[in-house]
């Protein structure tokens, strides 16, 4: 398959906002799933400071070519100021599983029942 894939991950401290980053990108078509998980525990570095939070982390599957529209997505709709976005490359996988990403990823117009959905259509 000539298509390169990725796993994307970020953190939320919600789980709204964890549902509505990946709603949202799934209607865009910037990943053609996006999973949920969490809560989980979180330990890092801010402002010098050692901190813990409870987070709800998103991983979205899609094509490497559509990752700097996913990015601008995240970022936009992301509460953090500094939010986690990772690429991960997909290095094996299933061929019609690929191939599905591939087909759920294309840019294009919007699905008709999305547009219903958000009471665009």
């Amino acid at each position: 398959m000539a298509h390169s894939f990725v796993q994307v991950t970020t953190t939320t401290d919600s789980r709204a906002e964890a549902a509505e980053l990946a709603r949202s990108a799934v209607a865009e078509r910037l990943a053609a799933c996006a999973q949920l998980v969490g809560p989980i525990a979180s330990t890092y570095w801010w402002e010098g400071e050692i901190e813990s939070a409870e987070e709800w982390m998103v991983l979205f599957k899609t094509s490497a070519d559509r990752f700097d529209e996913l990015a601008s997505l995240i970022t936009e709709g992301h509460s953090y100021d500094t939010p986690e976005i990772i690429a991960t490359p997909v290095v094996a996988g299933s061929m019609d599983y690929l191939a599905w990403i591939t087909e759920q990823t294309e840019a294009g117009e919007r699905d008709e029942a999305v547009e219903d959905a958000d009471g665009d259509g």
